[in-house]
C-alpha cells in the first residue's frame, strides 16, 4: 500500500492554501440554495426525500466556494424572472442541480 505522507510544514501550507481558496462560507450556502430556487428545486425538500444527502449538500456548497464566478452568479440570479431551466454557466454544481429539478 502506498501511503502519502506529508511533514507539518508541508500541511500547514497546504491547509493555508485551500483556506485561502475558499469563499465564504454563509455567502456560497445563499448562492446555492437561490440558484436551486430559481430553478424549482427546494434543497431542504430533496433531502428530507432521500434525493439529496447531508453530505451531498455540503460537497454542493464546497463546490460553490471553490468557483471563480460569483459575479456571474450573482448577476444571473438577478436577472431570472421566471423559473429557469439551467443553472448559470459554469456553475460547478450544473449536474446535481438539473437533476434534482427533473421529476422523480
Amino acid at each position: 500500500m502506498h501511503q502519502r505522507k506529508f511533514d507539518k510544514t508541508t500541511f500547514g501550507k497546504a491547509t493555508l492554501m485551500m483556506t485561502h481558496l475558499l469563499g465564504d462560507a454563509g455567502l456560497h450556502f445563499w448562492l446555492t440554495r437561490s440558484v436551486a430556487r430559481v430553478m424549482g428545486v427546494s434543497l431542504s425538500e430533496a433531502m428530507a426525500n432521500d434525493r439529496l444527502t447531508a453530505n451531498d449538500y455540503a460537497s454542493m456548497v464546497t463546490a460553490c466556494r471553490q468557483c471563480a464566478l460569483v459575479e456571474n452568479c450573482q448577476q444571473w440570479l438577478g436577472s431570472q424572472k421566471d423559473v429557469a431551466g439551467a443553472p448559470p454557466t459554469g456553475c460547478a454544481n450544473a449536474s446535481i442541480f438539473q437533476a434534482l429539478a427533473r421529476p422523480h
